[in-house]
C-alpha cells in the first residue's frame, strides 16, 4: 500500500473532525503518523504522559481505518483488578471461579472485527502479558476455565504513560511483547512542549464552557498568557481543561490574570528545574521534556539543568548570607544568634528580623518582589503574604 501523503489541508480536516487543537510541530508530527498508520492493521503503541490525549488518538486511528464500522473497545488495564484481568479480556466459562454463574465473553470477543484499545498496558500482570502476546501473534485465546481455543480478528492499539523499554530492562514487562506492541510507536507530546497551542486550547475550552454554562468566555491578560506558556502542566491537556472549567464557574469578572492563575494552579517545585535569572519559570525551549516529566531520557540533556540549578541555589544562598551578615555586623551579633540585640541590650524577636530582611531585600531590588523573593529563598506568594502581614510599604 502506498503511504498516504499528509497535506496541511488533510491535517486541518482531521483536527476539525476529532476536536484536536494546535499547530505545533510536535502535535502535527504525531497526528501525521497516526493518519498514515490508520488504514493499516499494524499494532500501534501510543506513548505519552497522563492527560495528553492518548485515547483521542486511538479513536482517531480506529475511525480512519477500514474497521471503523466494527466495534471499538477501550480497556483501562490499570482499573482492572489483577485477579480478574484474564476474565475481563478473554472471558470465562460458567463455574470457572466463585461467582462465575454464567459464561461471559471477554473484550477481545466483543471487539472481533474491530479495534481494542489497551490503555495503561504496563499495568498488565505477567501471566496476562503472555496471553496477550499469543493473541497478537496468532489471534488465538482461551476463556478462563475452558480448554477450547477461540479466534478473534482485532487490531490492537496500546498506550502507556510509563517507559515500557525501561520496564523491560527492569524485568517488569515482557521484551517480546514490547516489540510486538511497538510496531508503530507514536509519541504524543506533553502540553508544555506545544508552545502557543496552550493559548489556543485555553480559548477553545473557554468558549466551550461559556456555551455550556451560559456565561461570557474568559479573557487572558498578557501576563496570564506568559504564565500559561511557562507553567510545566504536569496534568497536561486534562489539567488545563479542568482549570478553564473551574475558572468559568468561579471567576466573576471573566478576566484571567497571572495572579488568578498562580492562586488556582499548584506550584510543582518537585518537577521544576532552576528558576531563570529573572525569576520566571523556564520556557519550553529552556528544558528538555524528559527532565521535566521525570521520565528516563538522555542523561546528557539534564546536565545543563543541574548546573543551572546548582548555580542559582548558590547565588540565592550568597544573597541571603550577605543580607544576614550586613544586619549582624550592624548590631554586633554572632552568626549563631537567633535574635538581634540592640546596643541597649533590647532583644528583638525573630519576626522583626524577618521583616527587616524582607525590607532590605525589597530595597536591594528596587521593590521588584519577584527578585526579592528569589533572593530570600521563598515563593512570591509567601513574600506577598509576609508583606501584608508586616504592613510593609513597597
Amino acid at each position: 500500500m502506498k503511504p498516504q501523503r499528509i497535506t496541511t489541508d488533510l491535517l486541518q480536516e482531521v483536527k476539525r473532525r476529532f476536536g484536536i487543537v494546535g499547530n505545533s510541530p510536535a502535535i502535527n508530527g504525531a497526528l501525521a503518523k497516526a493518519i498514515q498508520v490508520a488504514p493499516t492493521d499494524l499494532t500501534v503503541l501510543l506513548q505519552g504522559e497522563s492527560g495528553v490525549g492518548k485515547e483521542v488518538f486511538a479513536r482517531l486511528i480506529h475511525n480512519l481505518s477500514k474497521r471503523r464500522h466494527k466495534p471499538y473497545v477501550a480497556v483501562n488495564c490499570a482499573a482492572i483488578p489483577e485477579g480478574t484481568m484474564d476474565s475481563e479480556l478473554f472471558g470465562h466459562e460458567k463455574g470457572a471461579f466463585t461467582g462465575a454463574y454464567e459464561s461471559r465473553k471477554g473484550y477481545f470477543e466483543y471487539a472481533d472485527g474491530g479495534t481494542i484499545f489497551l490503555d495503561e498496558v504496563s499495568e498488565m500482570p505477567p501471566e496476562t502479558q503472555a496471553k496477550l502476546l499469543r493473541v497478537l501473534e496468532t489471534g488465538e485465546f482461551m476463556r478462563v476455565g475452558s480448554s477450547q481455543t477461540r479466534h478473534t480478528d482485532v487490531r490492537v492499539i496500546a498506550a502507556s504513560n510509563k517507559d515500557l523499554q525501561k520496564l523491560v530492562e527492569e524485568g517488569k514487562f515482557r521484551e517480546d511483547l514490547y516489540y510486538r506492541l511497538s510496531v508503530v510507536p507514536i509519541h504524543i507530546p506533553p502540553l508544555r512542549e506545544r508552545g502557543e497551542d496552550i493559548i489556543m486550547l485555553f480559548r477553545k475550552f473557554a468558549a466551550d464552557f461559556a456555551s455550556k454554562y451560559g456565561t461570557e468566555p474568559l479573557e487572558l491578560t498578557p501576563d496570564a498568557e506568559e504564565f500559561l506558556l511557562q507553567y510545566p502542566w504536569p496534568g497536561n491537556v486534562r489539567q488545563l481543561k479542568h482549570l478553564v472549567e473551574q475558572l468559568t464557574v468561579l471567576l466573576p469578572d471573566r478576566i484571567v490574570t497571572r495572579k488568578v492563575l498562580e492562586e488556582n494552579l499548584p506550584r510543582r517545585n518537585d518537577i521544576l528545574p532552576a528558576l531563570r535569572t529573572d525569576g520566571l519559570l523556564p520556557t519550553v525551549s529552556e528544558h528538555p521534556s524528559t527532565a521535566m516529566a521525570g521520565i528516563a531520557g538522555n542523561s546528557v540533556d539534564i546536565l545543563p539543568i543541574l548546573f543551572r540549578m546548582y548555580n542559582d541555589i548558590q547565588e540565592i544562598k550568597g544573597l541571603v548570607v550577605d543580607l544576614w551578615d550586613q544586619e549582624r555586623q550592624r548590631t554586633q551579633l554572632p552568626p549563631s544568634e537567633n535574635v538581634e540585640k540592640k546596643e541597649d541590650d533590647e532583644v528583638i524577636p525573630i519576626d522583626e528580623m524577618e521583616k527587616r530582611l524582607i525590607i532590605k531585600a525589597l530595597k536591594k531590588f528596587n521593590g521588584r518582589r519577584r527578585d526579592a523573593a528569589k533572593a530570600l529563598g521563598i515563593s512570591e506568594r509567601t513574600l506577598y503574604r509576609k508583606i501584608k502581614e508586616y504592613n510593609i510599604e513597597v
